[in-house]
């Protein structure tokens, strides 16, 4: 992935790294915490503009999570109840669990999304509660706008002044990423296999549904 990532980068310029955080908001085990910093390494090797690189890997990032936004929007609230009544167990989260996270969202709204966009996975799936909730397009794109601007800017900077220890960082920034990787499965499939435990009413259910 270091590889990969490096050479789009390299072979892209400022597109590519906001294609690159654009794909890591659709598909979170692309980690900006990889993505950022090797493109703040190349802007202080002068390769390119710092203020580039933080704003193409702002806009890149904000279109990921707008996608998600408008298509929780289309979908909408009763089709996910749906979706989680009939197929929880593999999207890994119940009726009630989807209750208790939209009734969370409802209470801090803007804020959810702005402290969200801050936090590594979270960055991605608050987009789904805002669309869902239908939270108002300006507000949520304002607010994930300062979020995403913070997060890209404090991983730019640290690959920016870590420059001059760049093969020292190289080194475990790819283990890092493979450990994300597999630390999302890991938790998608302890969620999946504990569905039970955590939801007992709903496993009565499918296994009436089943009988």
């Amino acid at each position: 992935m270091f590889d990969w990532i490096t050479s789009l980068i390299d072979g892209m310029g400022a597109f590519g790294v906001a294609l690159l955080m654009f794909l890591e908001n659709v598909f979170p085990p692309i980690p900006s915490e990889l993505i950022m910093p090797l493109a703040g390494f190349n802007a202080a090797r002068g390769d390119m503009s710092l203020w580039l690189v933080i704003v193409s890997g702002s806009i890149g990032s904000l279109a990921g999570a707008y996608l998600w936004y408008w298509m929780a929007r289309k979908i909408g609230f009763d089709r996910v109840c749906s979706l989680s009544h009939k197929h929880g167990r593999w999207l890994s989260i119940s009726p009630d669990e989807l209750d208790r996270a939209n009734g969370w969202f409802d209470r801090h709204k803007g804020s959810a999304v702005l402290i969200g966009r801050l936090i590594p996975t979270v960055r991605t799936l608050i987009s789904v509660p805002a669309g869902v909730r239908r939270m108002h397009r300006g507000k949520f794109l304002a607010y994930s706008a300062v979020g995403t601007f913070a997060w890209t800017t404090a991983l730019t900077m640290a690959g920016y002044w870590l420059e001059s220890g760049y093969d020292v960082v190289s080194a475990w920034l790819d283990p890092v990423s493979t450990a994300v990787v597999v630390g999302l499965v890991a938790i998608y499939v302890w969620r999946v296999a504990t569905y039970n435990r955590r939801n007992p009413q709903e496993a009565s259910g499918e296994a009436e549904e089943t009988s």
